[in-house]
């Protein structure tokens, strides 16, 4: 869920003028249940907004959050990205399918999640051919891909699986954390199941990749490794998986020279990163890692696939059903989101994770080459 904004915002479009010698990044409006096609609207309209931008997903839903949100836009439906004009007050919309008009907006519904899968899909065809230089994606519904008979837990799975990647990570990033999950979208005991010391020290890896990459943290960036179990398990008193299972990893990734430690009691290395000791954390399940950015402010946080081999960034929220069609839904998460997107991809006309403004630090590149 995202927060609301308490006054619906009525923003002027965004009158920049992007170069359309940069291929744009494509934005993906998540689900048409959802508030995804509101927040795509008016983070497109914002004034901050620098990069070029062309939406993926269905007119008509997007004129309508339009309408709801009292943006003042004129969708414009596009064949290709060369299309595109990027005019001023004018959103160019990559029309994938029509959607049926009895979609309600706030339920769960097979028809939207088919749709946004195939939103999904058509960015990253355009990434692999590079039409596009970066993908940012507004939120989905996991149970309405269900419905709509598509196995996939979430948008990295599905990234991952129709890009061909097999190496790959989900990083929550803000101005003052950098966590990555070594488990992602599955209930804690398979979770605990699957921890195996071979994707401790992949994801490890991983992360030390990303961040050299991004050159922002030198050439050894340092990495604290989270603990499973209370106190690090107290030396076995309190279960082995640290002992037996994260240690050995770290100890690997120390022979590499990898500047890797831990694994540290979780409920303090956060607090460490978020001061300084460390670039990053690797959290061993999905709320260990989330819930400590997430608490720094949803608005601020950005999700971003690491190992792909292109750029992907996102909302740190979910579809918020419960604000679905109101116009207040608050499209902060999202305009980082893509500032990321920009950042990451190389151009640097957008601003840094966490501060829509571009007055906060810079974030951390993902690599495109793994």
């Amino acid at each position: 869920m995202t927060p609301s904004n308490p006054t619906p915002s009525n923003p002027k479009p965004s009158t920049g003028a992007p170069s359309t010698a940069t291929p744009p990044i494509a934005v993906t409006m998540g689900d048409p249940n959802g508030i995804g096609p509101e927040i795509t609207v008016k983070a497109y309209a914002d004034p901050r907004r620098r990069p070029p931008v062309v939406v993926i997903g269905d007119p008509d839903t997007l004129a309508r959050a339009c309408r709801i949100t009292g943006t003042e836009l004129a969708v414009r439906p596009v064949a290709s990205v060369a299309e595109a004009t990027h005019s001023p007050g004018v959103m160019d919309v990559l029309a994938e399918g029509a959607l049926p008009a009895d979609l309600p907006p706030g339920t769960v519904d097979a028809r939207a999640g088919a749709a946004s899968f195939q939103y999904v899909r058509r960015g990253i065809e355009l990434a692999l051919r590079g039409e596009i230089r970066a993908l940012t994606t507004a939120p989905i519904n996991k149970e309405a891909l269900r419905r709509a008979g598509l196995p996939y837990p979430g948008h990295t799975e599905i990234l991952a699986e129709l890009s061909g990647t097999s190496d790959y990570a989900m990083m929550m990033a803000n101005d003052e954390l950098r966590v990555v999950l070594v488990t992602v979208h599955q209930s804690l005991r398979t979770a605990l199941d699957s921890l195996t010391t071979a994707r401790e020290l992949e994801i490890i890896r991983l992360t030390h990749r990303t961040l050299r990459a991004g050159g922002r943290t030198g050439l050894s960036p340092r990495i604290a490794v989270a603990a499973l179990n209370p106190h690090a398990g107290e030396n076995g008193l309190f279960g082995r998986e640290d002992l037996d299972i994260i240690e050995p990893a770290v100890r690997a990734a120390q022979r590499e020279g990898i500047d890797a430690s831990g694994p540290w009691p979780a409920d303090t290395v956060f607090m460490r990163a978020r001061a300084g000791e460390f670039d990053a954390v690797v959290a061993q399940y999905h709320d260990q890692g989330l819930i400590p950015v997430k608490y720094l402010g949803l608005e601020h946080g950005v999700n971003i696939t690491i190992g792909l081999p292109f750029v992907r960034t996102s909302v740190d929220h979910g579809t918020a059903f419960d604000l679905a069609g109101q116009g207040t839904a608050d499209h902060t998460s999202l305009l980082t989101a893509l500032h990321q997107a920009d950042e990451l991809a190389g151009a640097g006309t957008g601003a840094p994770t966490g501060d829509p403004s571009g007055t906060a630090a810079a974030a951390v590149p993902v690599p495109t080459d793994t």
